[in-house]
């Protein structure tokens, strides 16, 4: 068969656990303890839950690259596919089987469609093991095209996630965005605060050197006003200089008698 190095790794892994499975029914056929059988059994329930996923991923690879391979090669990989199903429906059933020797009331089908955690009653179990290789060939097809259905509305929810964190992205960019012209704006109020404060302290100390020169103007025309008054009210009192500019009183004038 040619196939894709990624077919090749999946075909080999899907044999590889198919003759794990062999051996574990083989094994199990020595083992006469019912709690190991359990066990046993358990474990070969979990070899084919894998080996169910790996022929999905098998299926897919077949239909990825169905459009690029002649009829004749994905016939022949289709055929392979379906002799792998059968083989595992096969085990389905011999475990199935084991299952029923061991008492088990309800007995867990595993196919194509059915997870190993959901029981299923006896009636199913018997209608199953009725069907023919091609009806649970076809039921498993089935199965995996409802899988391939719930992995592209998985697929869309994904897109719908994405878009709507690319759309916070875009709204959180713009935010920061105006936080920084909001930054700048109060950078530039503060400075201007600075500036007006700076400016009020200089108008204060221009204010308080103008006082100061008023006050000692004032003290200057009061002592003046004071000399004038003292010169007026006694005129002869040698300890005040004269004023320059402030004519002393006239003195009276004493006419003689004869």
């Amino acid at each position: 068969l040619r196939m894709t190095p990624q077919m090749e790794q999946i075909h080999g892994e899907i044999r590889d656990t198919m003759r794990a499975i062999a051996n574990g029914f083989q094994k199990l056929d020595k083992i006469k303890d019912p709690n190991r059988q359990n066990k046993q059994l358990e474990e070969l329930t979990g070899k084919m839950r894998d080996c169910k996923r790996l022929i999905k991923d098998l299926d897919r690879e077949i239909k990825d690259e169905e459009s690029r391979n002649p009829l004749d090669v994905t016939k022949l990989l289709n055929d392979e596919k379906q002799s792998m199903i059968k083989e595992l429906n096969s085990y389905v059933g011999l475990r199935k089987t084991y299952m029923s020797t061991l008492g088990n009331k309800r007995v867990e089908l595993f196919d194509m469609g059915t997870s190993a955690s959901d029981p299923i009653p006896d009636e199913n179990v018997k209608i199953a093991s009725e069907m023919s290789n091609q009806e649970l060939v076809d039921n498993g097809l089935k199965t995996l095209d409802e899988t391939d259905q719930a992995i592209e509305r998985s697929k869309q929810v994904v897109h719908q996630t994405i878009e709507v964190g690319t759309q916070t992205a875009a709204t959180l960019k713009g935010q920061t965005d105006q936080m920084g012209r909001i930054v700048n704006e109060l950078d530039t109020i503060q400075f201007s605060i600075k500036k007006a404060t700076q400016l009020v302290k200089e108008i204060g100390r221009k204010v308080a050197t103008d006082k100061c020169i008023m006050l000692f103007l004032f003290l200057i025309v009061c002592g003046v006003i004071a000399i004038i008054v003292v010169k007026i009210v006694n005129p002869n009192n040698k300890s005040i200089r004269t004023i320059p500019g402030l004519a002393p009183p006239a003195q009276r004038r004493r006419l003689l008698l004869y």
